[in-house]
This record gives C-alpha cells, structure tokens and sequence, in this order.
C-alpha cells in the first residue's frame, strides 16, 4: 500500500470491515449510522478505491455480491496516519503533544501509561 492515503472516509469502511469480518457493500453501508449514512453506489466506489489501494480484497462472491476483507491491520494504518500526521511537523511529536495536553486529549494517566511502556522497551533491548 505504499505510497497511497487512507481518507477519513475511507477509514471509517476499514474500520465497519475490522469490526464486522468479511462482508459485502451493502453490509459495510447498512452498518453505517443512518443519520450520515452514505449511498450504496458511494460506498461501493471507496470500497473499490481500497481495494485498488491494497487495503481490502476480494475473498468471494456469494450471488452478485462480492465479500471484502480488510488486508491492512488497524495498528498498521493508525501508525502510518500518525507517521503522516508528524512528517507535517517535520517528523517531530512535540508540537502533536503539546496540542493534545492544551485540549486534554492527553491525560496524566496516559502520560503515566507512556512512561511504563518506555521503560518496559528499554528492559526489552
């Protein structure tokens, strides 16, 4: 998949595929909130835009309708969003940071998570 951008939109259909499994267009549609619901004819266009990209195939075809899955884990395209994200900020997280604690996105019990994590890494190496 390199080299091609998972939109916002994009994103919420591999998120539907992650949750349900393998399904079909007009299960990944129906799944979707009523309220912003997009047209089957939408869906089905970025389900193919995904697959061109790499991020679903195609694993069967039950009648006329084709069964998708996810190839992409989510851990991979969040950290590749997020690499995405900090090559903006000329690949450094301070700025990332400070935005997420002025907007208490990033709480003191995360920071306290973080540091376990690093210091779990570094008796790790």
């Amino acid at each position: 998949m390199s080299g091609h951008h998972i939109t916002k939109s994009e994103l919420q259909l591999l998120e539907k595929l992650w949750e349900l499994g393998p399904c079909s267009v007009r299960e990944i549609q129906e799944s979707l909130r009523e309220e912003q619901r997009p047209a089957y004819t939408t869906v089905q266009t970025m389900i193919y835009r995904l697959e061109q990209k790499g991020a679903v195939r195609r694993v069967k075809r039950i009648g006329n309708a084709n069964i998708f899955e996810a190839v992409l884990t989510r851990q991979g395209v969040h950290r590749r969003l997020i690499g995405e994200l900090l090559d903006l900020f000329g690949g450094s997280a301070a700025p990332v940071m400070s935005h997420l604690i002025e907007t208490g996105k990033l709480t003191l019990e995360d920071i306290r998570a973080l540091e376990k994590q690093v210091a779990s890494m570094r008796k790790g190496k």
